[in-house]
């Protein structure tokens, strides 16, 4: 086995408990994420450098500094695609799917069900967690008529408290 040979099986080696450490302890490690030198993206360009020499110097007559080359080549490539195809949207799919009835006040929301006047109706409020039906009433005690837009002014008893929506022009 030629010493590059044994550069790139140990960097492989090390790099890859090492990644398996930062995956189990990352949450730890949270405050190094940020950008594109972030540890995973490091990790995983080291990573395919070894690999990808080592794997080069098995398959093929290549000699050293050309392996040395395209190894570097094809690990930027696939730490390229691996940090803008998978780890930035992953990134941003962390949206918690928890929400309290207080965190809805402001939004618009569509009657699924009417208002009437001194009752209860049903509203739906679209989020980017689906939608959320909940019940409604009238804020000044109101009637609004069904597939209205509404605005929740407030919430009291798990009752939305809306007034029909009118948009600014």
């Amino acid at each position: 086995m030629r010493k590059i040979e044994q550069i790139f099986l140990y960097g492989l080696i090390v790099i890859g408990l090492i990644t398996i450490l930062y995956v189990l302890f990352a949450d730890a490690i949270d405050g190094m994420d940020g950008g594109i030198l972030n540890p995973t993206t490091a990790l995983s360009f080291l990573l395919f450098i070894c690999a990808g020499g080592f794997i080069l110097l098995k398959l093929t007559n290549w000699n050293e500094e050309i392996v040395i080359i395209v190894a570097l080549v094809l690990s930027s490539i696939l730490t390229f695609l691996l940090y803008f195809f998978v780890l930035i949207p992953l990134a941003s799919a962390e949206v918690s799917l928890a929400y309290t009835n207080e965190s809805l006040q402001g939004q618009v929301a569509r009657v699924i069900v009417p208002i009437p006047i001194d009752g209860f109706g049903e509203i739906v409020i679209e989020t980017v967690n689906g939608l959320i039906s909940k019940r409604a009433a009238g804020y000044d005690q109101e009637e609004i008529d069904y597939d209205k837009q509404v605005l929740i002014i407030d919430v009291e008893d798990g009752t939305f408290l809306v007034k029909e929506y009118e948009p600014l022009k």
